[in-house]
């Protein structure tokens, strides 16, 4: 069965998918965690910070995100 495709944000940048990745990797937070890391990183607000990460989630490990 195929996955749903899934509407990157107009909010997403590849900036915020790379600190992300980055993030992820250094263990520092769960995933969870990250729309803080967002906020303070690139000065958005929580909403906007949370799609950035369920959207970051949702499309983890699809190359054409």
């Amino acid at each position: 069965m195929a996955e749903a495709e899934t509407t990157r944000p107009e909010c997403v940048r590849d900036k915020h998918l790379t600190f992300l990745d980055g993030l992820q990797k250094s263990g520092v937070t769960n995933m969870y965690g990250a729309p803080q890391y967002i906020e303070e990183a690139f000065g958005v607000d929580y909403t906007e910070a949370r799609s950035i990460t369920t959207y970051w989630m949702q499309s983890y490990g699809n190359p054409d995100r």
